[in-house]
């Protein structure tokens, strides 16, 4: 049984060193373009040149060259079985396809078999993304879903805890775990090794949750992002006795660990592609080509060469026919800028947004912000729009104005309204979105008679995905966007309940004259405010971040976050839920609505209000990132700190720790001690107006 596994895991290592360069994947990122003649592209030539001879047996190097504004920042990472002179080839062959496929990026990512590089104009050193993205499963089924998915769950949390604690070298681990019908299920995690064991942890937790989405229950799958990747499947595809033997060396003393060979080109020159006629991998007396040499050979060598080659071409003739490939969410797509060209395309006439929105009529009115009021329009093509028609606050110049429009038109996520385009005429300034069928969100969830319609499913599923449009504008975006104004009505709702932030990026169509990360006019509503926000005008992605704590609070509790007297106290909706928090009745804040209609689980609805808290602490560090927040909403199995009292909201200069609160025996609730706890009767009773999101903890 083990002689005949590992013959087919041969020809499979035969067949996927074949595939290796036909599975490689390079991601080209809109953050800027650099010209052919710059300082900034010969930095990144020199410092790309010089990787695959710095890179030690470890695996990984990372490096940087120029000064600002022309600095490059690039990273490697080899498999963690790989023999070092096959990463230096696989890095080699890996920037001659980077650099040919996304031509004057400032930053881009390539994967294949055996490694990654990528490269960028900011820094990325020990710091954890997760985008770009890319993900590859197998075309069979597992025979035992929900048990294969539970022996994998399993593997890979036991194979997290090994790799996070690998060390500063290398933290790499693999294993085996039996499974259902005599199946034996292989896997192989890995970080960079600069991660903190922590970020390690939370970025493998994350690829895995990617699974359910993208892998399902199919037998093998591997996830691929910038800091970590997971792999697994019912074959050995990796080297167990030489990733040991690779460990073994990486801790001798670097007098007897072997020499690194002779650079093999001069500093500032790319190594060429290989050659077309470079014979197939896996022929013996015949040098592989780079990025795609065996990974076993002593395996390979056992196996015919005949039938080796049979089985690699049939198989690839079966794979080009049913192979299926599911695009990165979120990731733009590389295209040539055009921008002249572009932004003509889209302007819109002016008289015919006019005649769409029957000259602005009151009975087209969507409703008012800040920024000017929204009409419904219908083109004559027959497609609803959404126009805003922009207050005169705005000192840009036109060229200015397009520009910015045009930047904002290249953001694409699902969970952002869509920007179509704009139009001028004089001083009048129009903005041209999508139509999104159910108006704002809070139309929904203050409404006395339609948020009854909404349950618990259907509020979590909105929470999680306004978190992740924030994730796009705060991380992934090319503009990393600050949106300052983040509240219930500027969340749109679809025809699927599916949330879209609007108004994002409004802020950079106005002069507030920023100064770094500091404004003195403040755009946004208090109650969503944070506290250096609204009282210092100093502003971050943590900002957002608080807006969104208020948001979830007011979706679990169907309540909007303004002042009100309870007896000679001024309370609103935070101090209450802190209150009730503290006190171990949480679930007395949670709409009766919930409990009664639909599928929920107590524990996921206090799990949001757990993430919520965290979300609006006074200490803009001890904010949890979106990044993280959508960590914590997708996975209920990462440990959540405990929340510092949001004394914003309360009182003034006061933080104390929550007291124990084992009430639902949960252990994210548990705290090491207790405080006393003060509140002051002196607050403002101003109103606050607050917007919420929504979602719905899907039932286990």
């Amino acid at each position: 049984m083990i002689s005949q596994r590992w013959r087919l895991a041969s020809l499979f290592l035969i067949l996927t060193n074949f595939l290796a360069f036909a599975a490689a994947q390079s991601a080209c990122i809109n953050s800027g373009n650099y010209s052919s003649f710059s300082t900034y592209k010969d930095n990144m030539d020199t410092l790309l040149s010089s990787l695959p001879t710095n890179v030690d047996i470890n695996g990984f190097y990372n490096a940087s060259r120029g000064q600002s504004p022309d600095i490059v920042y690039a990273a490697v990472l080899c498999r963690g079985d790989v023999q070092l002179e096959e990463c230096r080839a696989c890095i080699r062959n890996a920037t001659a396809e980077l650099v040919k496929s996304c031509p004057n990026y400032k930053q881009a990512t390539h994967w294949n078999e055996l490694c990654m590089l990528r490269y960028s104009n900011e820094s990325m050193f020990g710091i954890m993304k997760t985008f770009p993205s890319w993900y590859w499963w197998g075309l069979k089924d597992a025979s035992s879903p929900v048990q294969y998915k539970a022996d994998v769950s399993r593997l890979l949390d036991k194979l997290r805890g090994q790799a996070a604690n690998g060390g500063s070298l290398r933290k790499v681990a693999v294993g085996n775990s039996s499974s259902a019908d005599f199946q034996i299920i292989f896997s192989l995690v890995q970080c960079t090794p600069d991660l903190s064991p922590e970020n390690c942890s939370s970025c493998l937790i994350g690829a895995a949750a990617k699974i359910l989405t993208y892998c399902n229950i199919s037998i093998s799958c591997r996830v691929l992002w910038p800091s970590c990747n997971l792999r697994y499947l019912q074959l050995p595809f990796y080297n167990e006795t030489r990733l040991r033997e690779l460990q073994e060396l990486a801790m001798l003393p670097p007098q007897l660990s072997p020499p690194p060979p002779q650079p093999v080109s001069p500093p500032g020159l790319l190594q060429p592609p290989p050659p077309a006629s470079s014979p197939p991998p896996g022929l013996p007396q015949q040098p592989a080509s780079p990025g795609k040499k065996n990974e076993n050979t002593v395996i390979i060598a056992s196996v015919s060469v005949g039938v080796g080659l049979l089985v690699a071409v049939l198989a690839i003739i079966l794979l080009i026919k049913r192979a299926k490939k599911k695009p990165k969410e979120g990731l733009e797509p590389a295209q040539p800028a055009r921008d002249i060209n572009v932004v003509e395309s889209l302007q819109y006439d002016f008289s015919g947004i006019k005649a769409a929105t029957d000259d602005f009529s009151v009975s087209t009115k969507l409703g008012q912000g800040g920024f000017g009021v929204i009409y419904k329009g219908k083109l004559t093509n027959g497609q609803d729009i959404a126009v805003k028609r922009l207050s005169l606050d705005s000192r840009q110049g036109d060229v200015e104005f397009k520009n910015e429009v045009l930047l904002l038109a290249k953001l694409q996520h699902k969970n952002l309204v869509r920007l179509l385009g704009f139009s001028m005429e004089g001083k009048e300034r129009l903005l041209v979105y999508e139509f999104v069928k159910n108006r704002s969100l809070d139309k929904f969830i203050f409404d006395p008679i339609k948020h009854n319609d909404l349950d618990w499913e259907t509020r979590y599923k909105i929470i999680c995905g306004i978190s992740k449009g924030l994730l796009y504008l705060h991380e992934e975006s090319r503009l990393k966007i600050i949106h300052r104004d983040l509240k219930a009505s500027n969340i749109l709702l679809d025809g699927d309940m599916n949330p879209k932030i609007a108004d994002f990026g409004m802020a950079r169509l106005f002069d507030v004259n920023e100064t770094q990360a500091n404004t003195n006019k403040i755009v946004g509503t208090y109650g969503y405010m944070s506290p250096e926000y609204a009282m210092y005008g100093q502003f971050s992605a943590k900002s957002d971040v608080f807006s969104f704590g208020v948001l979830i609070l007011e979706i679990v509790s169907g309540e909007q976050n303004r002042s009100y007297k309870n007896g000679e106290d001024v309370e609103n909706l935070l101090s209450l839920v802190w209150k009730h928090w503290r006190q171990g009745t949480a679930e007395d804040i949670i709409d009766p609505v919930l409990l009664r209609v639909g599928s929920y689980t107590l524990r996921g609805i206090l799990r949001c209000i757990h993430i919520g808290l965290l979300c609006m602490q006074d200490n803009p560090s001890d904010r949890p990132a979106m990044g993280s927040v959508v960590l914590m909403l997708s996975s209920s199995i990462i440990s959540l700190p405990v929340p510092f009292e949001p004394t914003y909201s309360t009182t003034h200069g006061y933080n104390s720790r929550i007291p124990n609160f084992r009430g639902y025996g949960l252990n994210e609730f548990d705290s090491s001690g207790s405080s006393a706890f003060k509140r002051s009767s002196t607050q403002s009773t101003e109103s606050l107006k607050t917007d919420m999101l929504m979602t719905g903890f899907r039932p286990t």
